[in-house]
């Protein structure tokens, strides 16, 4: 989530969700929140009854648009330029949060002179190099600094300087930077910005978006008119923004529009991401992820992170909270290492992978489909259904010497090599795969103990409710077990290689059949001191010399005092509002993260209404509603120096202190791959062209330009002159495993279907509860058409375009079958974190059952383009990514 990372230091849900009760509006975008997150969407409604206003903007109109005051359809892939709008009207209309603006954010900071903008380079920023079809952001760096000022939270550019790469990283001087509190300097942040969305006006907003400008107004002085000192915006978002080419730069655009409202740390403002699964944000903090080390440490990066200085040079940063990255990495390696991390070797830290590449998950699947593949393992996923080009998934399990799955269910994955649609054809023989597949039976939710760290950085105790069948086990033994078998086979070894698995921790105290004990992995994590392992009571306590061990120092204080924090329970009538004493959120308990900003520059609340979190001058402290996020005995006067280091150059009232500068990032002058300011881009396939740059796509995109993953016409293609979207429903989960074996889910939604405008249906001859065929270059499905006003056409510059929206959870196993909607999705992706553009795409749609079930993986070739009608280019000439698709090694 370096959306959220960047822009404010943390990448997480910046509030709770009980918080939302206590906004004055509330804008969801991105999001079915009603049907998608029905707990949390409680919250929403009990602020509608207490008179706030509620506004939904989305393709379709859903539960959550029938519970809104305002719904406001909207062409899929065109959020930046819609939010970039609501940026241009705070800004002209001088309706930004003044004093929160000069004192919170990094408005007031001057850039260099050589920063050039993209509307100046027409859609590029300055640093662009078409050789590597890399930004270098050298010139998008603070006035009079020595380097690259360090990003925080979640970054992704760990190749960059000052993100943990070659180059050098900004020195200890962040309170010199040039600014003009005035925020008329040309070259200050604020005017850049004004500057940057200058052309992003009502008209051009309904241009692009197909928003009616009336429309589009009412959403922007409502948030104006709900933002200050009195009243607060809370935004919610969820995978409608994420998975897009520009995903991370929708939620950047988001943070901007609440920074400058005056929205962030505040009761009832902030910004909620929305997860779809009971541990995604879990899974983000102590990650599944390629590029990060448990509490979003970066995986070091071969060649430029070989050696522990190095490494600890290029991402710790001289101010700010990860100053103190050297404390998080060493407690790392000796939770990992134990006796065996000493500082005479650098604490381990040689044994630790290093990166030579995107090793993300498209990219390991094209590798897979090459040949480049030996094993896999799926553990709770079915990415044959769930995620992009399902076809082209199949094809790379069918070149694997060995496939792992553990799993509820005999998945799409599992069987690929059995009932996948090609092999029912005929086309393939099981015979013929050689992939020697393996299922593993997994325990699900209710058969195991365990946390869940939900939508809210909330961690939560869940007890095991019955025992797991037969020889279903829990994830937690299949990894213990591997662990433990892994370190029998290599104890006698002389090989260096094989040192980090002879030295790794593998001690856990087992249960019955041979379980783990979560609760002990749990205290691992919590972290405790080595000499007497004496659990420790929060990160604070960590310490970069080998005396703590902590296996994610986000998490420590979650067993604090040897007590399972995550279990607590304490009703909400025993409590505050904020409900301290329920579970344990991170990092330290904070409810509500950078809740400093919810006082003035001089600590006194911005109103009584909005009261939060305040200095208390008699006592010398922070004090209030929560655990303060910040250093509890700062006073608001307290100035830093240049002569200031790590904690002590936050000053008073710097609210955002995993930021080098402490201040929220309007402008990101490191972090992202892809540009210090969110622009507007077209998906990769759209209707039209780029109304507001010649640059028509992200120039920095992930493309995979592969003949089993073709890509439509960059604009107005006249095979597909339709939008297509995805989306999950209520009655079924993601890629279906855990839905559509059950019988009364499976009864409440048994066929894939797609949704379409009346208008488009007379056009296309659409039946209603009929049969139809959608494709796309990369397959063809069939699925019943359901007839709906929920969906509209949209005017584009002049010209009608249809949506059509498609849920995508049916597979071929299970009680309810249908074709997967992801086999028409193409393999792209945004530059920061890999993530699918599966929300925005064209396609065609035509009656009746006529899917042969071909697949582009399978060499199907789609029609071509029509006598006089040409290919149009995505980039200006010389622009692009200069490769087929990211490698795993470099060259």
């Amino acid at each position: 989530m370096p959306g959220l990372g960047i822009s404010f230091g943390r990448g997480g849900a910046t509030s709770f969700q009980q918080d939302l009760a206590n906004a004055d509006c509330v804008l969801i975008m991105g999001s079915n929140m009603a049907e998608c997150h029905p707990v949390g969407f409680q919250w929403v409604m009990e602020a509608r009854e207490r008179g706030a206003k509620l506004i939904h903007v989305d393709p379709r109109f859903t539960r959550t648009s029938a519970m809104a005051d305002v719904f406001v359809p909207i062409r899929v892939g065109s959020d930046i330029a819609f939010l970039g709008g609501l940026i241009h009207y705070i800004l002209e209309n001088e309706r930004h949060f003044h004093e929160y603006v000069v004192h919170y954010t990094n408005a007031p900071v001057l850039l260099r002179e050589d920063f050039q903008d993209t509307e100046e380079l027409d859609g590029l920023f300055s640093g662009y190099d078409p050789e590597t079809g890399k930004y270098h952001p050298g010139t998008w760096q603070y006035e009079g600094l020595d380097g690259v000022v360090p990003a925080s939270g979640h970054k992704h550019a760990f190749a960059e300087p000052g993100a943990g790469g070659e180059g050098r990283v900004q020195g200890t001087h962040i309170t010199e930077a040039r600014r003009d509190l005035t925020l008329q300097h040309p070259r200050c942040v604020f005017q850049v910005l004004k500057r940057h969305y200058a052309r992003y006006t009502p008209d051009v907003v309904s241009r692009i978006c197909g928003v009616e400008k009336a429309l589009f107004l009412k959403v922007a002085e409502s948030l104006c008119d709900n933002s200050g000192r009195e009243r607060t915006t809370a935004f919610c978002y969820s995978v409608g923004w994420t998975q897009h080419s520009v995903g991370v730069q929708n939620i950047r655009a988001a943070a901007i529009v609440q920074l400058l409202l005056g929205n962030m740390g505040r009761p009832g403002g902030g910004i909620m991401a929305l997860r779809g699964h009971a541990s995604i944000q879990g899974s983000s903090d102590i990650p599944t992820l390629f590029n990060l080390l448990p509490g979003y440490i970066p995986m070091p990066h071969a060649p430029d992170a070989q050696r522990f200085d190095q490494y600890l040079h290029n991402n710790k940063s001289p101010t700010g909270a990860w100053s103190e990255f050297p404390k998080y990495v060493v407690s790392l390696l000796k939770a990992y290492y134990g006796d065996a991390s000493r500082q005479d070797n650098d604490w381990g830290f040689h044994w630790i992978p290093k990166l030579t590449g995107d090793h993300s998950h498209m990219t390991t699947v094209a590798d897979m489909a090459d040949g480049k593949v030996k094993g896999y393992f799926v553990m709770g996923e079915n990415p044959v259904v769930g995620s992009v080009n399902g076809a082209l998934h199949r094809k790379g399990l069918q070149k694997l010497d060995w496939l792992v799955v553990t799993d509820l269910t005999l998945t799409e994955t599992a069987e690929f090599w059995r009932t996948a649609p090609e092999v029912v054809r005929g086309d393939l023989r099981p015979e013929d795969i050689a992939t020697e597949v393996f299922f593993i039976p997994a325990a699900t939710h209710t058969e195991k103990d365990g946390t869940f760290t939900n939508t809210q950085r909330l961690l939560q105790w869940h007890y095991k409710a019955v025992e797991p069948p037969g020889d279903a086990r829990s994830d937690l033994y299949f990894i213990h077990q591997l662990g433990r078998r892994l370190k029998e086979l290599y104890a006698s070894s002389t090989e260096e290689k094989d040192r980090p698995l002879q030295a790794l921790t593998w001690d856990y105290p087992l249960r019955g059949h041979g379980e783990p004990d979560p609760e002990a992995i749990l205290a691992e994590i919590n972290g405790y001191t080595v000499a007497d392992r004496r659990p420790l009571s929060g990160f604070s306590e960590l310490k970069a010399d080998g005396t703590t061990a902590s296996g994610c120092w986000l998490y420590s204080g979650c067993y604090a005092n040897g007590v399972n924090q995550a279990a607590r329970r304490k009703p909400g009538r025993e409590q505050s509002w904020v409900a301290s004493e329920w579970g344990w959120a991170w990092p330290a308990n904070r409810r509500m993260l950078y809740n400093r900003a919810s006082a003035d520059p001089e600590g006194r609340p911005w109103s009584e209404r909005k009261k939060y979190v305040w200095w208390d001058a008699e006592r010398g402290r922070w004090t209030g509603e929560d655990v303060p996020d910040f250093v509890v005995d700062r006073p608001p006067s307290y100035r830093a120096t240049k002569d200031d280091h790590g904690m002590a150059a936050i000053s008073g009232d710097a609210p955002f202190i995993m930021q080098a500068d402490g201040k929220g990032w309007l402008f990101a002058p490191s972090g992202l791959v892809d540009g210090p300011l969110p622009t507007h881009y077209e998906p990769l396939e759209s209707p039209v062209h780029n109304f507001l740059y010649g640059q028509q796509c992200n120039p920095a995109r992930y493309d995979w330009r592969r003949r089993d993953n073709p890509y439509h016409r960059a604009w107005g293609d006249p095979r597909y002159p339709h939008v297509l979207t995805t989306y999950r429903l209520t009655e079924h989960h993601t890629a279906g495993t855990m839905s559509r074996w059950l019988s009364w889910l499976s009864e409440l939604q048994p066929e894939m279907f797609v949704e379409v405008s009346p208008e488009l249906a007379a056009e296309v001859e659409l039946e209603n509860g009929g049969w139809c065929t959608v494709y796309t270059a990369r397959g063809e499905v069939e699925c019943r058409v359901l007839v709906t006003e929920r969906m509209r056409p949209l005017r584009l510059d002049g010209k009608q375009v249809h949506q059509i929206g498609m849920p995508y959870h049916w597979g071929y196993t299970g009680r309810a079958h249908g074709d997967s909607t992801n086999d028409l999705l193409e393999f792209s992706g945004d530059p920061n974190v890999s993530i699918q553009e599966s929300k925005a795409l064209t396609c065609d749609i035509l009656p009746g059952r006529r899917s042969q079930g071909r697949s582009a993986a399978m060499g199907w070739e789609a029609r071509p383009l029509p006598p006089g009608v040409g290919e149009v280019s995505r980039d200006h000439e010389g622009v692009g990514p200069p490769t087929d698709q990211p490698h795993q090694q470099k060259e």
